[in-house]
């Protein structure tokens, strides 16, 4: 029985002082480790410890290239399920003559139209933006 006592003594001891050193850890340390990865900031409100703040809608204006190339060539480039290619003035002028022109074309682009997404992806272009956009695609 003394045998049995010494081997199940040592694990029992290593156990003790694991156990031990576990409960050991700060507070802090805790705290740190619960810390949410992120958070979620509203327009308008402060927000401490943001040192970027995105906003909707604002922001410089977009070349014209700089937008098609974002968002414009993915679709327009290759002419993916029907949309007009880009320099592909024929095409742009059909749509444009059955849409009521260039604003026309701008009125769709912002709402979608078959496949393409309201703005062509482009959520934070102006209609400027935008308008210059189809512009250099169409060459209207």
């Amino acid at each position: 029985m003394n045998l049995i006592m010494k081997m199940l003594a040592a694990p029992a001891t290593v156990l003790a002082l694991w156990a031990a050193t576990a409960q050991a850890a700060p507070n802090d340390e805790i705290a740190k480790r619960l810390e949410p990865v992120g958070q979620v900031c509203v327009q308008g409100k402060e927000c401490k410890g943001m040192e970027v703040v995105a906003s909707a809608g604002g922001g410089a204006a977009k070349t014209p290239k700089d937008v098609i190339a974002k968002h414009c060539n993915a679709c327009h480039g290759t002419g993916l399920l029907g949309a007009p290619k880009i320099g592909d003035k024929a095409a742009w002028k059909e749509r444009a003559d059955h849409q009521g022109g260039l604003d026309g074309i701008l009125a769709k682009a912002i709402t979608g139209v078959n496949a393409m997404p309201p703005k062509g992806t482009c959520a934070d272009c102006s209609d400027d933006d935008l308008k210059g956009a189809i512009k250099e695609m169409s060459g209207l």
